[in-house]
């Protein structure tokens, strides 16, 4: 038998006459791959992101609680300025913008996390903390580092063995 004899060939010589029929499909696939790995960079990159405000804060070893989703953020930098979420506040501004705040549908005011520089005198951070008090904010969570290690403290008269 020899090849290309038969009624088969000829339909295939016509079929290659023609040309290639259109593609009418759009293959979906790989986007729908770059999309799942973009959707993943942000969900890990998100939680990161969380931190506006430049501070070295201080290291725990107390066990992390979990956020809240109606609560605000206040930062003390280095230099004393003060922050609520990412935005700066003037000097005396902060007593204004805490009794603007609006609160829960219980009249509860939100949960306030304080993020405070390392190298601050405590009683700058002290002073805030009574400004919160004194608006009525008092659920006040204070931010630290994790620490692998609990740090000696200073003054106790532990003994060696």
């Amino acid at each position: 038998m020899a090849m290309g004899s038969g009624p088969s060939s000829a339909r295939g010589a016509r079929r290659r006459g023609r040309g290639r029929a259109p593609l009418a499909e759009i293959n979906v696939t790989p986007l729908v791959d770059v999309m799942l790995v973009l959707l993943i960079i942000f969900m890990v990159t998100a939680p990161l992101m969380n931190a506006g405000v430049p501070i070295d804060l201080p290291d725990s070893n107390a066990n992390a609680l979990a956020q809240e989703p109606q609560q605000v953020e206040i930062s003390l930098s280095r230099d004393g300025r003060i922050y609520i979420d990412q935005t700066e506040l003037a000097p005396g501004e902060l007593p204004a913008r805490l009794a603007a705040m609006p609160r829960g549908a219980d009249g509860k005011p939100p949960l306030v996390t304080l993020r405070a520089d390392k190298t601050l005198d405590y009683g700058r951070v002290m002073q805030v903390m009574g400004e919160l008090n004194h608006a009525g904010f008092n659920a006040i969570s204070l931010v630290t580092n994790a620490s692998a290690a609990p740090a000696p403290v200073i003054g106790s008269s532990a003994t060696a063995p």
